[in-house]
């Protein structure tokens, strides 16, 4: 597994734990980081998407929301919400990180640890953020 990859799915985690917890989430990812962020050339790349996402969620789910049909964010499941967070963060602030790397990252992130329709859900509503980032 690439460097980037393992940055992703720890950052999966560490949402995923900060949507379980009543406190500072900015707290949650600290304490999450760590305890389970070893992979010192993981961590920059870490910091960036689970600090991105906190900073940024309102618009991230926001733009989520948009296209989603029949689903409040909230009411998604954890893991799908969260893989969703970090790739639309990765779609509207990083430049640097092409969109279909970052959705297909989504995507076979929520197959490994969501469901079986977490790859399609996840796909459907990126595709569109991409989209409508482009016009």
């Amino acid at each position: 597994m690439g460097v980037r990859r393992g940055a992703r799915e720890l950052a999966l985690q560490a949402l995923f734990f900060t949507d379980m917890q009543t406190g500072d989430h900015h707290d949650a990812v600290a304490l999450f980081r760590e305890q389970f962020v070893s992979n010192e050339m993981a961590q920059p790349f870490f910091d960036t998407l689970t600090q991105g996402v906190l900073n940024h969620e309102e618009s991230i789910d926001s733009a989520i929301a948009s296209h989603s049909k029949n689903w409040k964010v909230y009411r998604m499941s954890a893991v799908d919400r969260n893989a969703m967070r970090v790739a639309v963060f990765e779609i509207l602030f990083l430049e640097e990180v092409p969109d279909k790397v970052a959705i297909n990252e989504a995507i076979e992130i929520g197959k490994r640890f969501g469901t079986g329709d977490s790859g399609a859900f996840i796909n459907g509503i990126l595709d569109a953020v991409s989209m409508d980032k482009k016009d």
